[in-house]
């Protein structure tokens, strides 16, 4: 299977496993679903499991969990990597 699609397919699992908890919840409180939204999200888990993916060398473990953390994973890892800011003062003489 094509890595991209395999990595693509994971986090759309990951991000469907989140949105059942989500729509549980919902029936649960008899509140309105709105499924445009839910495919909307489940389109975004997609490409969030791809970007992972492919970013971490095709880990399909993170595709996963990238795809149920939703964007929350694209936060962690910017601040896992961010650089430090370095402050260059002028000489003074």
């Amino acid at each position: 299977m094509n890595m991209f699609l395999l990595a693509g397919v994971l986090g759309g699992v990951g991000g469907i496993a989140r949105s059942a908890v989500g729509l549980t919840k919902a029936i649960a409180a008899k509140r309105k679903i709105v499924w445009d939204y839910w495919l909307v999200t489940a389109g975004i888990a997609v490409v969030i499991g791809i970007f992972t993916g492919t970013l971490f060398n095709f880990d399909m473990r993170l595709s996963l969990l990238a795809g149920y953390a939703g964007t929350d994973i694209i936060e962690g890892i910017y601040k896992s990597f961010k650089v430090q800011k370095i402050i260059v003062m002028p000489s003074q003489k």
